[in-house]
């Protein structure tokens, strides 16, 4: 959450720090700013998008800078709060950092600066590096010693960019548990804490490794690792194409991904398909061995990723008949759990960074578990480089707040990685493998038909737009669809909105339905149907207002308070996936409505770098 970006070259760079900025603005738009050296440190900063910068940073030219675009957590949203932060004062600046992550132990640190002389023009934890590095900075005018020694008097989390008035020919860049890469060019280098600000520039990238220090200079890149010694890391060439993060014929980023899910899907299962077959080494060339030691599994994850699991922990126990816990990545690193060495750990993320995963992934690491899974969108990032094995969803990039692309992406692995195990534990015969594949090769196809139901949903939407709750209900396997459609519809339309197993409605929730509070209902033809139809009847006996969305076989009909619409299919174990398309139309429809800000919620930010 914030997004940094950075360049030393011989060209005026301000341009590329404005476009980065742009295309980092998912990741915190609060407020954004950069800094660049002339003579002068040279600082513009502005409340609100990186629009609002642009025009302030009209005038400014300079061959090395530093931009940022916040997501608030130390102090409100002010000017004053904005990145980058100076030192020694505003006026006569010899140090500016920007920075992801939050510090521990600022407080302590405040302190200990205050009584040294300097004082704090924002309410930011950030602000105490700058001074940091200065006090350092000062004792020998070496930048990238004084970085060194400043990270090892911080707590928490971070990523940095810095630069210095007195070295102009070099920017210094550090990282702790906050993503952060740079980016290779021809006599000229960037980084950025997404590979989307660097593409107009170039592919090649370095990613950087947890306490690693690097200084960047036009014609060279050294990097050092925690312990202070010079080393090597690999050069990747992004797969990241610009076309993929513009809009093009689409109003928003989340309608665009939503409708990017068919061929999302496809590319996700594009080598399952190719092999006809169901093969460990989809999730490493280790995981057969691995497969072969686990008598479980326990998924960790966040937010939509969570849901994902919770859909999936339905599939691991009925296809691979293994048992499967699932738990809030948060929750799990700060409470007493048994571990089981044989117990397979699988991570879900989008990004690969989240922050609370990948602690919740190192917890699990240090109690003992040998085996790990990540489950993520973004290659080469931070949890699948911690993981035994991994399986890269093949979404694209996804800008959009709202997770969509990237939940059906996640839901098509975790299956796979069910009928995987299932396989590997003998408890699936030629002809069920087949039939998986089959469904597989099929459920693009019904996604995209699924998404033939907009106009229907853009109706049952405006019948939201004065609402102010709603509940949602599913049982089984579809109840985590059921809670995903609920937050898709809080985050993006800011009604409040809250999912129930069906047959839990009875036991408390049914107090709040009346005919303000419009019920939505996932309702496929499954052996439950009969059972979401009671719990519907209880619902309508109580004036409520239904939505109902079915499939082709489950015989609903409207009536007074009852509307129905039909998925074209039924398409058996897969049916979360087509069913989740519905109600993520809905939220969208009913934001749209609201006047929301569909791509860029408010108090939220796309990757959740900070606990």
């Amino acid at each position: 959450m914030c997004g940094i970006v950075g360049a030393i070259a011989h060209r005026n760079i301000v341009p590329l720090l404005i476009e980065g900025l742009s295309r980092l603005e998912y990741r915190g738009y609060d407020s954004a700013g950069i800094a660049t050296l002339n003579n002068q440190i040279e600082r513009v900063r502005a409340v609100g998008r990186v629009s609002e910068l642009q025009a302030k940073a009209a005038t400014l030219t300079s061959h090395i800078g530093i931009g940022h675009t916040r997501w608030a957590t130390h102090g409100g949203v002010t000017e004053q709060n904005a990145h980058p932060h100076v030192s020694p004062n505003q006026t006569a600046a010899e140090i500016a950092v920007v920075h992801n992550g939050i510090i521990e132990n600022h407080d302590a640190q405040r302190d200990r600066l205050l009584g040294l002389g300097y004082a704090f023009h924002s309410q930011t934890d950030t602000e105490v590096i700058a001074h940091l590095v200065h006090y350092y900075y000062q004792q020998n005018r070496d930048l990238l010693n004084a970085v060194q020694l400043t990270i090892q008097d911080l707590t928490g989390a971070y990523a940095i960019s810095v630069i210095a008035l007195h070295q102009p020919d070099c920017m210094v860049v550090a990282r702790l548990g906050c993503p952060l890469l740079i980016g290779i060019g021809e006599q000229e280098h960037f980084v950025a804490s997404d590979v989307s600000a660097v593409l107009s520039a170039t592919r090649q990238v370095i990613y950087l490794e947890d306490g690693d220090v690097a200084k960047l200079q036009t014609d060279h890149v050294d990097i050092y690792d925690k312990h202070g010694l010079s080393v090597t890391r690999p050069v990747h060439v992004s797969d990241v194409s610009l076309a993929s993060l513009e809009l093009g014929p689409y109003s928003h980023f989340m309608q665009k991904e939503i409708y990017e899910q068919p061929r999302a899907i496809n590319d996700t299962i594009e080598a399952l398909i190719d092999d006809g077959a169901f093969r460990t080494e989809l999730f490493g060339q280790l995981a057969g061995d691995i497969f072969k030691q686990i008598d479980s599994v326990l998924i960790l994850a966040a937010g939509t990723s969570y849901y994902a699991g919770l859909t999936a922990k339905y599939w691991l126990e009925s296809i691979a008949k293994i048992p499967c816990a699932v738990e809030i990545a948060s929750e799990y690193r700060y409470r007493e759990s048994v571990p089981n060495p044989r117990q397979l750990i699988v991570t879900i993320s989008q990004s690969g960074e989240t922050l609370d995963t990948m602690e919740a992934l190192k917890h699990a690491q240090k109690l003992g578990h040998p085996y790990s899974l990540a489950i993520c969108n973004v290659q080469e990032s931070a949890i699948p480089r911690a993981s035994s094995l991994v399986f890269y969803t093949r979404a694209g990039a996804e800008i959009g707040v709202a997770s969509t692309k990237a939940f059906s992406t996640q839901l098509i692995a975790l299956f796979v990685l069910a009928v995987t195990l299932a396989k590997e534990r003998q408890q699936l015969s030629v002809s069920q493998e087949q039939r998986y594949i089959q469904d597989l090769r099929e459920i693009a196809g019904s996604v995209q038909i699924a998404l033939n139901l907009e106009p229907q949903i853009r109706e049952w939407a405006k019948k939201f737009g004065d609402k102010e709750h709603a509940l949602f209900l599913g049982r089984g396997v579809h109840f985590p669809i059921a809670m995903e459609g609920a937050l898709k519809l809080k985050e993006i339309s800011y009604i409040h909105a809250e999912a129930y197993p069906a047959g839990e409605l009875k036991h408390g929730p049914l107090a709040l339905v009346d005919n303000n509070m419009p019920v939505v209902v996932i309702a496929p033809n499954d052996a439950l149907l009969e059972k979401v139809k009671s719990n519907m009847q209880e619902v309508k006996a109580r004036g409520g207002e239904l939505f109902v969305f079915a499939d082709a076989d489950s015989h609903f009909h409207a009536s007074e308070g009852v509307h129905v619409i039909r998925t074209p299919r039924h398409v058996g174990v897969l049916s979360p996936i087509l069913h989740v398309i519905p109600v993520q139309l809905l939220a969208y429809h009913a934001a749209l409505l609201k006047g929301t800000d569909v791509d860029k919620p408010r108090n939220l930010a796309k990757s959740v770098t900070v606990e």
